[in-house]
């Protein structure tokens, strides 16, 4: 059998699937056309690494599909001196991704061993400016704010104490909404309150606690 081109695929990726998304920022396509995204996924998937679909990672999550981390990278607009926090790191694709273009990027994942397989990613990477903390997001808090979140599932409604996380001026990615069609909105915590702008349709399985609640019916 021969040999993928990883290279050649990365490159078909951007320019087949993720540029005609809209995704146009420069620095956002040239983080994914250098980071290898197969060695962020199970080897038994490395040749699907590049297709436009999800990919199972274990513990029953699975990855974003590569249109969809560009347009989340891109709404985000994230620079040298951001602080990250991402809530639900998988993979660590979009960590380190984030990273490239960040200060700094804090990871939090609640599956234990998905958590020691994202560092492991990021060392191999050489990514030093970020981290992943073993934690679900509804039990987990800190004293620090963040400049940009990207939370990695959807939510029925974004929770308030998201929100605390962010900083003055600060922007979150997140899906919202319920199945079969989402909306992906950019929050933005401005000096007169939240602002939200609606960015696409989608459709993303939910965080783990931001499902909505079933409705009893008599």
């Amino acid at each position: 059998m021969p040999t993928m081109d990883y290279a050649k695929a990365r490159e078909t990726m951007v320019e087949q699937q993720v540029r005609p998304w809209d995704v146009l920022d420069v620095r956002v396509l040239e983080v994914l056309s250098r980071l290898p995204r197969e060695a962020f996924v199970p080897e038994a998937h490395r040749a699907l690494a590049y297709a436009d679909i999800e990919l199972p990672i274990g513990d029953g999550e699975r990855t974003w599909k590569p249109v969809l981390e560009g347009r989340a990278l891109q709404a985000l607009a994230l620079d040298a001196g951001d602080e990250v926090l991402e809530i639900g790191s998988g993979s660590g694709f979009l960590t380190a991704c984030m990273a490239l273009l960040a200060r700094e990027v804090v990871g939090l994942e609640r599956h234990p061993g998905l958590a020691d397989a994202a560092r492991a990613r990021l060392q191999a990477q050489g990514i030093a400016n970020a981290r992943i903390e073993t934690g679900d997001a509804f039990d987990w808090d800190t004293g620090r704010r963040f400049d940009a979140i990207c939370v990695g599932g959807a939510v029925s409604a974004v929770p308030s104490r998201f929100l605390q996380w962010l900083r003055p001026g600060g922007r979150m990615f997140v899906v919202r909404g319920t199945p079969p069609v989402m909306e992906a909105v950019l929050l933005r915590q401005d000096v007169n309150g939240l602002r939200t702008e609606s960015l696409f349709e989608t459709d993303l399985p939910y965080l783990a606690g931001a499902a909505p609640v079933p409705a009893f019916v008599f």
